[in-house]
């Protein structure tokens, strides 16, 4: 099964700074993955760029079962993850991230939440995006420990932290990163010159990783995460 994370940024075409529904689809057709999971999405909105995306990259990758989860509203509409996928889903879940009480970082906090597919296949897949600021990562990692399972379970999404942050350690003592078989480091984040890398694809133990990539493309602000496992 081929996997990809990919941020669209809300579908925006990172050259020409619109939002540009063909060519998000184009990238996910070109890689062919069974199941793809999409961050910063809109949905219900008045206006129609930004309403429907997960549909309307359904619609143009025939990807025919797409699901979207809500993690705020902002004055667009509303905006969370999504998921798109080659196979059916049996359940998906919306799991809200516990927002802090006392905010003590010095970036913009929104709420978020994590998507939980269950596929037909037996596959558990987890789709997430983490805030900016460090309280927000540490909700983000219980949220995720609370729902990885132990067997045939995929985690993926932009965690907004660098694969040395020790925010990610309970995360790599219950999964092995798809990362690890890159020969050489490769970085996601941003598209034309990336420097970091903060969108990741994990797997449980028990799923064997075939390949992993982050393939040099501009398409949105994010170069996609591919990884094929059985």
């Amino acid at each position: 099964m081929k996997t990809m994370s990919f941020n669209t940024q809300f579908c925006t075409n990172f050259i020409t700074k619109e939002i540009d529904f063909q060519i998000m689809a184009d990238t996910i057709k070109k890689f062919n993955p069974d199941v793809v999971g999409l961050n910063e999405m809109y949905d219900v909105s008045h206006m129609e760029d930004f309403d429907s995306q997960t549909r309307k990259l359904a619609d143009l990758t025939g990807m025919k079962y797409y699901s979207f989860a809500e993690a705020c509203t902002l004055e667009e509409g509303t905006f969370g993850n999504g998921i798109l996928s080659k196979i059916p889903f049996e359940k998906v879940e919306i799991i809200p991230v516990p927002e802090e009480e006392i905010k003590t970082g010095n970036q913009l906090y929104e709420p978020r939440c994590l998507l939980k597919a269950t596929l037909e296949n037996g596959f558990t897949v987890l789709v997430i995006h983490f805030g900016l600021n460090e309280d927000e990562h540490t909700h983000a990692v219980e949220t995720v420990i609370e729902n990885i399972e132990e067997e045939k379970c995929i985690l993926m999404g932009d965690f907004n932290v660098t694969p040395e942050n020790p925010v990610l350690l309970p995360i790599k003592e219950k999964m092995k990163d798809t990362a690890d078989l890159f020969e050489n480091p490769l970085m996601s984040f941003p598209s034309d010159v990336p420097f970091k890398k903060i969108d990741y694809i994990f797997v449980s133990d028990d799923v064997e990783i075939i390949s992993a990539d982050i393939p040099v493309i501009i398409s949105a602000d994010h170069r996609p995460h591919i990884a094929e496992v059985i």
